[in-house]
């Protein structure tokens, strides 16, 4: 599963929150998080493949091991200082609803396609902003209700419960949904902590739970499918990479609804490796959520326009 934009931006805004981005950099911005999409659908892919040999666990274990190897070999001297957090506490839960998310999504796409999966976890950013109003105080106005449920009918179009076609599996990216927008409001709480600090642990927790799962469900890994293991930590570590340098050049408000764009390649590699389209229904839902999702966007960045303006008025 890839992670959405939401977590990532919450980093990428800056700590004053006045400084304006270029128009150039917001263009790369765009196109850098479009190939990090890109290339966290073709991770998904693999993962499915690794699917249909191996257990769910040891796929999630190559997804992290392969990201801990890039981490470590990117920040060498800096991995171990790094490790230095201000709530350590909050980071090791944040690490494991991270783990949860992902093994949740490999699990279900086993079962369901891709695009489902894709399209029902893509609910994050509504769950983010009704997590953020429950446990953060944030307000949250009429619209933004409408919007959550919206969300909610185009989840329940995919997922189709009493309907004669429903598949247990579809509840797990739903609840990969809700661990994953639990760990974005926990990437709130820890903000103090660099972006280095966070995706260390997220990385190094996921490596050592994983690890100690995977003897459970352990299989000799055949030499036909050594390349896909490779290219899962690698497509993994690439495209995260990507997305924080995204987020680094561009306002998260002006790119992250470009994140949906995975629903799009989900399709396409569901049709051109297993011969499976979504059908109408799906496409109806994932419509849905994906209006739900870009209106809840709009809407924070129309409010943190308003509150960088006053903050603006304020210190004239």
């Amino acid at each position: 599963m890839r992670p959405l934009p939401r977590a990532f931006a919450l980093f990428g805004r800056e700590r004053d929150g006045t400084r304006r981005r270029h128009d150039g950099d917001q263009t790369r911005g765009i196109v850098i998080l479009l190939l990090a999409v890109f290339l966290f659908t073709l991770m998904d892919a693999t993962a499915k493949f690794l699917g249909q040999f191996y257990a769910p666990p040891q796929v999630v274990w190559s997804r992290f091991m392969g990201n801990l190897v890039v981490i470590l070999l990117f920040y060498r001297s800096r991995f171990l200082p790094s490790l230095r957090s201000r709530q350590p506490g909050l980071q090791f839960w944040r690490a494991m609803t991270q783990l949860a998310s992902v093994s949740l999504f490999f699990t279900a796409i086993q079962y369901i396609g891709i695009a489902e999966a894709t399209a029902i976890m893509d609910m994050n950013p509504v769950l983010i902003t009704l997590g953020a109003a429950l446990f953060l105080g944030e307000p949250i106005g009429w619209r933004r209700v409408a919007g959550i449920v919206a969300a909610m009918i185009g989840a329940l179009l995919i997922i189709r419960p009493g309907m004669g076609v429903f598949n247990p599996a579809s509840i797990l990216p739903l609840i990969g949904a809700f661990t994953y927008a639990a760990g974005a409001l926990l990437t709130r709480a820890v903000r103090s902590d660099s972006l280095a600090t966070s995706l260390i642990w997220s990385v190094l927790i996921g490596s050592l739970a994983s690890s100690a799962v995977v003897p459970f469900f352990w299989q000799p890994v055949q030499a036909e499918h050594l390349w896909a293991f490779v290219i899962i930590g690698l497509f993994g570590a690439a495209s995260q990479a990507l997305l924080i340098h995204a987020f680094s050049l561009a306002e998260a408000g002006a790119i992250a609804p470009f994140g949906y764009t995975g629903l799009i390649w989900a399709a396409l590699w569901g049709w051109l490796f297993w011969g499976v389209l979504p059908d109408r229904w799906t496409v109806t839902g994932a419509v849905i959520i994906v209006a739900a999702g870009i209106y809840i966007w709009s809407r924070e960045a129309q409010l943190a326009r308003k509150e960088m303006m006053s903050d603006a008025q304020g210190q004239n």
